[in-house]
């Protein structure tokens, strides 16, 4: 019995190794095997596969935690978002499939360049997965750094005017964020190395949160700066925003849809690892005011850039910065309320916004535009979308029922309870926010406007599922996640809240 009980736990383990590098090899695969395959269809359906086989294998880590290494690391906080990852990339993928050959139908892209949206979406998957498995701190940095590379080709792929500038825009902001935490890194190298031994020792997450009670705490200040600054940059945060709208409005909306709901919370996923690094070390600075500075900041700038914005991608692009700032706040504030809150916001600000661009997207392809001034009577011409659009702006608004809204009124608690001016002005930031988008909300969807049928007509199952499937899955997710949070999922946020502190 003790034989066949060690055969199984081996067997278990092996899975959940296996499983541990799904999340990576599948994506890696399925670039190189569709930039090998003509045909853009083949390469959209194996696109969507590959990303069904990361999902499941992320599945299956949520209960077979295989043993870390010095390049690996599964603990619960990056097993909700590998999950969180793989699902979006799925779902995007899903919704790409008919977005892509729409635009190839009408002509905004050829064949060629249709595979290689398909090629560079899975490579910026690998990219991104790699940053929230890599334990090697270096590793992190290299995964940001190919995945702006990647979002920067994907940016530009309409090679329009726009579109080039924007992309060119996003590499040099891009350049210089993850310059800025390449900087931060090599001075958290240093200051494990003296402890650490040097080596591999010295930019290993968990080997670094050990030895953290011995690093040099002015070292670590200075690391901490260039860090919450480059990957600032990447997580959207005002004043290192100006790349987010222009890149959001250019690319394809699967890609942005990609970015909004999750690069940028890798970026800030990663500002979180090394703050836990920076709260272990006795006689640093706190965090917590720079970064609840730069959230409220972002909160109450990206609200009133809400009005100016005439673009509908652009628009959704600053409510992006606004979250990312809630977010942040909540990790600033810190403590168990707060982070919980922080935790449930990236989770359900991922699922919304990409739910958003989903809508959008079909939006923009029915009426041949993305200015809002010729985006009028949604709800009247297409119902089913309307309504879609309505409820996902309802739910990123922060109103009741949905997800977002718990995660809001929870965060608005803990603010209370550590600085009631704080709480008063992120209110504020909230409350401007909502009339934004509830005014272009009414003139989207409620207000009258031209009767475009404009969908290109789409016989296969796939492409048809593609309109509605995404869009649907992830409003009821968000729903589900307003009204009943489960216990484990609690549990689970709870006890990562507790090590983030």
């Amino acid at each position: 019995m003790s034989a066949l009980q060690t055969l199984t736990d081996a067997a278990a383990g092996n899975v959940g190794a296996i499983a541990l590098l799904v999340p990576l090899l599948a994506p890696l695969i399925a670039a190189g095997v569709m930039a090998l395959i003509p045909c853009h269809r083949v390469a959209a359906t194996l696109n969507l596969l590959f990303s069904l086989l990361a999902f499941g294998a992320a599945l299956v880590l949520l209960n077979d935690r295989p043993p870390g290494d010095m390049l690996l690391h599964l603990d619960d906080l990056n097993a909700a978002l590998i999950t969180l990852n793989t699902f979006v990339a799925f779902t995007s993928g899903l919704f790409s499939a008919g977005y892509i050959e729409h635009e190839r139908q009408i002509g905004r892209i050829d064949p060629l360049t249709g595979r290689l949206h398909h090629v560079m979406y899975q490579a910026l998957m690998f990219a991104l997965n790699l940053a929230v498995l890599a334990n090697n701190i270096a590793l992190m940095w290299f995964g940001i750094e190919l995945a702006t590379l990647t979002a920067v080709m994907m940016v530009g792929i309409y090679r329009t005017p726009a579109a080039l500038e924007a992309a060119l825009k996003y590499f040099i902001l891009g350049g210089v964020g993850v310059t800025l935490a390449l900087f931060g890194t090599i001075l958290i190298y240093f200051a494990a190395a003296t402890d650490a031994k040097g080596g591999m020792e010295a930019m290993a997450w968990t080997a670094l949160l050990i030895h953290a009670d011995h690093f040099d705490p002015t070292l670590l200040n200075v690391a901490f700066i260039f860090l919450l600054l480059g990957y600032g940059t990447k997580a959207g945060l005002v004043p290192m925003h100006a790349w987010l709208p222009d890149a959001h409005a250019e690319g394809p909306t699967p890609i942005t849809a990609v970015l909004s709901g999750l690069l940028i919370n890798v970026s800030l996923y990663i500002i979180l690892r090394f703050k836990m690094i920076l709260t272990a070390t006795p006689h640093t600075l706190p965090p917590g005011p720079l970064m609840i500075s730069f959230g409220l900041v972002s909160v109450l700038f990206a609200a009133l850039m809400l009005y100016r914005q005439r673009d509908i991608k652009r628009l959704f692009a600053y409510s992006s910065i606004e979250h990312m700032g809630i977010a942040t706040l909540a990790f600033g504030i810190g403590g168990p309320l707060a982070t919980f809150a922080g935790l449930l916001h990236m989770l359900m600000h991922s699922l919304t916004k990409s739910a958003i661009f989903f809508a959008v997207g079909h939006i923009t392809q029915i009426k041949g535009t993305q200015q809002l001034a010729a985006i009028r009577g949604i709800g009247d011409s297409h119902p089913a979308l309307g309504w879609g659009l309505a409820f996902a702006v309802l739910a990123i608004a922060g109103m009741p029922p949905f997800g977002v809204f718990m995660s809001e009124f929870l965060l608005i608690n803990a603010a209370f309870a550590k600085t009631p001016a704080l709480a008063l002005l992120l209110i504020v930031g909230l409350l401007v926010a909502l009339g934004a988008l509830l005014l272009r909300l009414n003139e989207v969807v409620f207000s009258e406007g031209e009767r475009i049928p404009g969908e290109v007509h789409q016989n296969n199952g796939l492409l048809r599922a593609s309109r509605s499937l995404p869009l649907v899955t992830h409003l009821l997710l968000v729903l589900a996640a307003g009204l009943y949070l489960p216990g484990p999922l609690v549990a689970w946020f709870q006890h990562v809240a507790a090590r983030l502190g």
